[in-house]
This record gives C-alpha cells, structure tokens and sequence, in this order.
C-alpha cells in the first residue's frame, strides 16, 4: 500500500510499504477514506517529538471503510468508522473511569519505559505520533490496523460526508475538552490563545458552554476572521499588547478562563520566545511556552486555565508563583476522544457544531508531502488540509 512516512526534519515521504494485518482478535483493518494533518503532526515534522523513526507512518487524523475484522471485534465489513486518535483497551482502571488517554493497555509494553523514564508513567498509545507513544502506523494511508476496534471506532450513519464528522477523530473533541476543562459558567469570559482548529473548535464550545464572550488570539488575520464568525472578539499579537488588551476589555479583572491552543511553537518576537527559540537551537531546551505563561499571568485571580496544546518536554520561567498567588486551577491532558464521540456526533447530526468550515485544502495521498510544506509555511491561508488516498479515483 501507499503511505506517507517519516524520514527526518522537514522530510515526510510516499513510500509503499507493506499491508497491515490482523494481529490481535480484537483489531480491525480500515481502508482509510479521510485523513488530515493535524498541527500536531507539524511537531513531527520541525523534529520536536522525541523517538521517531525514519519510515514510520504518519497521521493520527482518519476515518474509512472496515475491511477485515479480528475474531473478537465489534465492527462488521463494509461499516463507514472514524477513529480516535487515543489508542485504549476499554477495561483498565482508567478506561473504566473514561480517562481514555491514560489508558494502561494502550502503550506496547516494550515502549512503555521511554515515557515512563520522561513522564513518571505512561500514557496511551496514539497513532502515528512516536515510538514514545507506541510506534503505531498512523492514518495517513491507504490502510490501518486499528487495536482494540471494539472500542474505540465509532459507526457512522449512512449518507453523512466524512467532512462533516472527520474531526471527531481528534479535534473537536479535543477542543470541546478544552472549553469543559475551562469549566466555564454562564456569563464567563473566555480567552483562548491561538486559532489554529483545536482553538476554533474551542471557541465554539466555549459559547455553546454558556460563555457570554469569547477573545480569540492569534496573529493570522484569517484565522481571526474564521473566529470572529462564531462571534468572538478577537486580538491580533502583532499589533496590540495582549495582556493590556485583555484588562482594557475586561474592566482590569482578566478573563475568567484562558484556554493555550498554541503549545510548544509558540510564535511571536517576544523576549522570553526569543530566549526559548536560542535554547531549543542550542539543545539547553526543548519547548516554546509562551503561550501558556501569557495565559496564566492574564487570567483573573481565581480563575481557571485550560491547556489542550501540545508540550514535549521541560520548561523553564514558568510562572509557577502567579498560578498560586492568584489561586487558579490548571487541567490539561491528552483528549479522551473516546468519551465525548457519541454526544459530539448527535451534536453534528442536529446542526449545532459546524466542522466542514475549517477546511482549506483536499488533496491526494500522494501530495501529502506538499501539503505539509503548505500547512507548515503558510498557516494564514492553510486552516486544515484534508488527504484522500481515493481522490484521484473519486475525481474521475
């Protein structure tokens, strides 16, 4: 089959590689319809993730046809499934408490002392994103194996697009926990920094969750536009100081919750960034947070923060004092895609979440490679590339 591969910094590859196969009674093969790059996988391709492999296949995005089944999954040939990129055998003592992406069973045993040596304990596997999280094949091909396919999958109806509910496989759900984790209350201001999907699915949940007002931040004058048709009041970075932009709107209070949807590229010619930038290039860091401590100083005393963005390693300068001082709460964490799927795709079903506005570009697997260098050189233009190993075929 055709796949998109991992081969170094800045360089992802179509090989063909071989087929997956049934390798566990609980595993599903899907032939893969949609896929999308995520802005995670742009943390793969600048070469932050730790433990990637040259061939490894990308993509945790996907969805397709069921197209053989192990003995003991639920799925039947020819069912339409988008899967979650979290990878959870529905039976350990966090799945049982739908923590999805803490799950035990999850991660491979033999890769399960990478991140316990860097995070204390593992995590769940996730496709296509590192041997620290498993070395699964992602989605970003023709085919996948699917481990435990009697959990995770969800079926979708007949004669629903995969645009519309593709997303479910990782970022809407992962900006509806983002807006939940902010626990917001009705009336609530809200400010979430970047607009990139997950902080526009964000800002979306945030006023379905009851906020009164939404300020979205980012510095892509598109992006902006895409947040203001939700109706939040945005700032552009570039061209206003946000945190006194943030007490001048908030009557010097703060906002009531900050969600980080940046992470650890956090951009901007700001000095503690620059500081980040030249320690990250001279190995004396890993991580860009300037995001997340702009967001925990802006926030009012006694608010919450909620931080669905990606960090890979340690940070320094963080503003551990201001967390305390001011009594905020922190929630943070991979997304539990398994949980919030079913309410998420009645949500789409009923017309009240609107996915397909977030998409840019369609294209072939085979110009997977382009599309990357798209996504990652021009993200003011480029909102979500959307990859269909069919679309050659579709097309004619």
């Amino acid at each position: 089959m055709r796949a998109l591969a991992w081969h170094g910094r800045h360089d992802v590859r179509v090989d063909t590689v071989d087929d997956p196969e049934i390798l566990n009674p609980r595993d599903a093969i899907i032939k893969v319809t949609s896929t999308a790059i995520c802005g995670s996988d742009l943390h793969l391709y600048d070469g932050y993730i730790p433990t990637m492999q040259a061939g490894d296949i990308l993509g945790h995005e996907f969805m397709g046809e069921v197209v053989d089944v192990g003995a003991k999954s639920t799925l039947k040939k020819g069912q339409r499934v988008v899967v979650p990129f979290t990878i959870a055998c529905g039976s350990c003592y966090h799945c049982g408490k739908h923590q999805y992406s803490a799950c035990d069973n999850g991660l491979p045993a033999d890769n399960q002392d990478i991140a316990q040596e860097l995070y204390g304990q593992p995590m769940s596997g996730l496709f296509g994103y590192s041997h620290m999280t498993g070395g699964y094949a992602g989605g970003q091909a023709e085919y996948v194996r699917v481990p435990f396919s009697d959990v995770g999958p969800i079926v979708i109806p007949d004669g629903v697009s995969d645009e519309k509910v593709l997303f479910l496989s990782d970022i809407l759900p992962t900006g509806w926990m983002a807006a939940e984790n902010a626990e917001i209350e009705p009336g609530d201001t809200v400010a979430v920094w970047g607009c990139g999907p997950v902080g526009l699915f964000a800002v979306q949940s945030a006023f379905l969750m009851g906020a009164e007002r939404v300020i979205a931040i980012d510095h892509f004058p598109h992006r902006l536009e895409l947040a203001k048709r939700f109706g939040a009041e945005t700032i552009n970075f570039e061209e206003t100081a946000t945190y006194e932009a943030l007490m001048q709107m908030t009557g010097g209070i703060g906002p009531d919750a900050v969600i980080d949807s940046v992470g650890l590229e956090a951009h901007g010619f700001f000095a503690d960034n620059v500081i980040d930038q030249i320690k990250k290039s001279t190995f004396l860091g890993t991580d860009r947070p300037h995001s997340i401590r702009q967001a925990i100083i802006a926030c009012r005393k006694g608010g919450r923060v909620s931080m669905p963005a990606v960090y890979g390693g340690f940070v320094d300068k963080f503003p551990l004092g201001a967390l305390m001082e001011k009594g905020l709460t922190l929630k943070t964490g991979q997304t539990h895609v398994q949980h919030y799927m079913p309410a998420l795709l009645n949500a789409i079903m009923e017309g009240e979440i609107d996915t397909e506005f977030l998409i840019s570009h369609r294209m072939a697997l085979e110009d997977a490679p382009k599309g990357y260098k798209m996504f990652h050189d021009d993200q003011n233009v480029v909102t979500k590339v959307v990859l269909k190993p069919d679309f050659a075929a579709a097309a004619a």
